[in-house]
């Protein structure tokens, strides 16, 4: 979990955010065109690294430790095919199938400051029960955005996602926790999908926090592959997860962060379809 104190952000800062993000929905945007079945994860993931790096900025992920002892994370995306949840390693031996479920996490470093945020596309057509689990998965996260103003908590957030997606049958990861971000990846307060009205660190304006639904068909419990990164369903059902860029205000909560580029790309490409519905300590996503 990111330490320190919470940073509040001028406009300079929600600028230079706003600036980091927009270079991530680019990079989503293209793997939205390149997601099809037949593709493999790294080629998607290697034509991002050179978007990035031709934008002047270095991928986030790559090469980044939770801990010191463990494998730097090797690629510029997470992708996170079907049962893997978060942290899927990119790799030419991950093929894409018809009826996949993927989702996308994008990081990136641009002149000091972070841009960080996820999509969950389908490959091809998809059986209802994913698409049902994708459109809720999406609708949570807004859930949770509209608790995300000042003077509201970070209880409120999580009770929101949990709340809205539990009643529908779906288990909400708990080990697992969304972020503020700033000129670091990771800082506080952490922001679980999961919560108590009223309970938890309270927003303030000039936050900004990544808020990050990841949600599973079945169960909530995870395990964690022998790579130390690709973290799965315990039960092997398929998860989702959608993550948007938030700056907290008085009033609603501003998204710093578009998916308008991404499904723009979608609704274009022959490959995939947007979805209808806009013990440890937990770790970030």
């Amino acid at each position: 979990m990111a330490s320190g104190s919470i940073v509040l952000k001028d406009d300079r800062d929600v600028a230079m955010l706003r600036h980091a993000a927009r270079l991530v929905e680019r990079v989503l945007a293209d793997a939205a065109t390149r997601i099809k079945p037949g593709a493999n994860t790294l080629e998607i993931d290697l034509e991002a690294e050179k978007i990035i790096r031709e934008a002047g900025a270095r991928p986030a992920f790559k090469g980044y430790q939770f801990d010191p002892d463990e494998m730097p994370f090797p690629g510029s995306l997470c992708m996170s095919v079907n049962d893997v949840v978060v942290h899927g390693i990119p790799s030419e031996d991950v093929i894409l199938q018809e009826g996949d479920v993927i989702s996308v996490d994008c990081g990136v470093e641009l002149d000091g400051y972070f841009g960080d945020f996820a999509y969950t596309f389908a490959v091809g057509e998809i059986s209802e029960e994913k698409r049902a689990l994708l459109d809720a998965t999406k609708q949570s996260l807004y859930e949770g955005i509209a608790k995300a103003s000042a003077g509201n908590r970070v209880g409120d957030i999580g009770n929101a996602v949990q709340t809205y997606t539990e009643s529908r049958g779906y288990g909400v990861v708990t080990a697992l926790v969304g972020h503020g971000i700033g000129q670091r990846l990771h800082e506080p307060p952490s922001v679980p999908n999961t919560g108590r009205r009223g309970w938890g660190k309270k927003l303030k304006r000039g936050m900004t926090i990544c808020i990050e639904p990841m949600i599973n068909m079945g169960t909530d419990e995870v395990t964690v592959d022998d790579d130390g990164w690709t973290i799965r369903t315990a039960d092997g059902l398929p998860s989702a997860h959608y993550e948007h860029m938030v700056l907290v205000t008085k009033g609603s909560a501003e998204v710093i962060s578009s998916y308008d580029a991404i499904e723009a790309a979608l609704a274009a490409s022959q490959g995939g379809v947007a979805p209808e519905a806009s013990g440890a300590e937990p770790a970030h996503a």
